[in-house]
């Protein structure tokens, strides 16, 4: 099992996941966050963390493609590990549905 971030990170891009994650599986693109899942071991200290509820277990239904997602871009982009403020207009973005137009597939600054 892995857990993985879903479209409700895209444009709002909280940060405060990364910094309880004991492996550093956490990669960063421009307005969006991805987890690797062959990285991810498992604890879920991560999901908890996440005030947008965008990290879930791919055990959930219709996990499948969200797990091919963050593999993807784990690969593309790279790692982050410090805390970040949030993107601006995060709380206008916050809870949004279908923000999956709005992912930009540019890599953040990592670190």
């Amino acid at each position: 099992m892995t857990y993985v971030v879903t479209e409700n990170c895209i444009a709002c891009k909280y940060t405060d996941c990364v910094e309880v994650c004991p492996v550093d599986c956490f990669y960063e693109g421009e307005n969006t966050l991805v987890i690797h899942p062959d990285e991810c071991i498992d604890c879920g200290v991560c999901e908890p963390e996440c005030p947008a509820d965008a990290i879930r277990p791919d055990t959930e239904p219709g996990m499948e493609k969200w797990v091919e997602f963050n593999r993807k871009y784990a690969e593309m982009w790279p790692v982050i590990t410090s805390r970040r403020d949030p993107l601006p207009g995060y709380q206008e973005m916050d809870g949004k549905p279908g923000k999956l137009d709005l992912l930009s597939e540019n890599p953040g600054e990592g670190g």
